[in-house]
């Protein structure tokens, strides 16, 4: 794993986190001996509106008459 200082972090911050993508992450080293790691967060791979399906008893028609309901209020 790959260590910089604090100086050496902001002046090459862009190969900081070019690093980090391709090891996975990269530690940053303050003045006081404080460590902090950068970790590239990895993409969903599927969309935020993909859901599992909920197994009930319930038909397309009760499901219908349910909604019909609701909007008549």
């Amino acid at each position: 794993m790959t260590v910089f200082t604090y100086s050496q972090a902001r002046q090459h911050f862009s190969e900081v986190l070019d690093r980090a993508k391709r090891e996975g992450s990269v530690q940053i080293r303050r003045k006081g001996g404080q460590l902090f790691s950068i970790v590239p967060v990895k993409k969903a791979k599927c969309s935020p509106f993909d859901i599992r399906g909920v197994k009930t008893k319930a038909t397309t028609s009760d499901i219908l008459d349910a909604i019909r309901e609701s909007r008549s209020r």
